[in-house]
């Protein structure tokens, strides 16, 4: 996606992904990096178009029709030499032809998604270490309270890109801002791939853009990063101070969601300061148990209580009463007559037979 006008929806319906993906990358080669020759006054950043083809060696025309969106399917030989023209790395390259060759289109509905059972046990089970776990579009599905205490961003119904963007408690968490911005959005590049026409995508694109300038930037770059990995983190906690941590990626099998975990060096100050963090959290977490427990138990003492005098059964019925009823469950839409509804004979005894004259 440029930076010119126009809306995320129309530049990327005009090029398509791929002709978005590949102007992107040639405006961040100059000449001089590919050992070509600056000539005159350039009026847009990186290479010409006609450099960029004399550098994969396909005709101009063929690369306007690549970038403009006209031909969107080259050959496997073409984006090898695309990727080299355009200096692309393993997973730069890797996307590109995920852009070129792309996986069938989802569902447009929205789908909620779950965390497995077993991550959730596992997530939970870790009362001194960080972790989280983050769906497509960078939601924080679930955290362990370790993790909201070290950074209340890591908590479940948060939106880690927007955050970073646009919540100013953030930079005071983060020293080194501006990797974090940057590892974001190209984590979320490589999450959605080539359907950029996901509609909670589309909202999330459209109200950073709108509402951060860094972003628009860095989303225009088109960098990407593969979801599995690690590195280092340094937080500023306002509580233990600086905290310099590892942390580590991991892809859930069968869904399109991160485990992310963080740990310390053993022994060392980041260790000690994480371990007080974690006793710390846990304290608050054992006490708001007790005050949900003492509410529970002065809602339960304020309440009624039910049930009490018990209610009094009603008499049996005699065994009349039930083979009359009987009787109309058997007979149904028959009105039988009791005994006493019965015309009289005139020797004195009740009959069916009798009849009122």
């Amino acid at each position: 996606m440029g930076t010119g006008g126009g809306s995320y929806d129309e530049r990327v319906s005009t090029a398509g992904p791929l002709g978005e993906y590949l102007r992107a990358r040639r405006e961040l080669i100059g000449p001089g990096d590919v050992g070509l020759p600056a000539h005159g006054r350039r009026r847009v950043p990186g290479l010409r178009r006609e450099e960029a083809a004399l550098l994969a060696g396909i005709s101009v025309d063929y690369y306007l029709r690549l970038e403009q969106g006209r031909d969107r399917h080259p050959s496997t030989q073409v984006l090898d030499s695309l990727a080299r023209a355009l200096m692309l790395d393993a997973e730069a390259a890797a996307h590109l032809y995920g852009l070129a060759r792309p996986a069938p289109a989802r569902p447009a509905a929205r789908r909620q998604e779950r965390v497995p059972l077993g991550i959730r046990q596992l997530v939970g089970s870790w009362s001194e270490t960080p972790a989280f776990v983050h769906g497509r579009h960078l939601d924080v599905l679930l955290a362990n309270p370790v993790a909201t205490a070290l950074a209340p961003i890591f908590t479940a119904g948060v939106n880690l890109l927007r955050a970073v963007f646009l919540d100013p408690s953030v930079p005071a968490l983060y020293p080194a801002l501006t990797a974090v911005a940057a590892n974001a959005v190209a984590g979320l590049r490589a999450q959605v791939g080539a359907e950029v026409d996901d509609p909670r995508l589309t909202e999330l694109v459209e109200e950073l853009t709108a509402g951060s300038e860094r972003f628009r930037r860095l989303w225009a770059r088109h960098d990407v990063t593969v979801r599995a990995g690690g590195g280092l983190r340094v937080f500023r906690h306002p509580q233990v101070g600086e905290l310099e941590l590892r942390y580590e990626k991991f892809t859930i099998s069968g869904t399109t969601q991160s485990l992310v975990v963080y740990h310390a060096e053993p022994g060392g100050p980041s260790a000690r300061s994480l371990a007080r963090l974690a006793r710390s959290a846990a304290g608050w977490r054992e006490a708001r148990r007790a005050r949900q427990r003492t509410a529970t138990d002065q809602a339960s003492s304020a309440a009624p209580v039910t049930g009490w005098p018990p209610a009094r059964r009603p008499p049996p019925r005699s065994r009349r009463g039930r083979v009359a009823d009987r009787t109309r469950r058997r007979t149904p839409g028959r009105t039988r007559h009791r005994a006493a509804d019965r015309p009289r004979c005139r020797r004195g005894r009740r009959s069916d037979s009798c009849r009122p004259s």
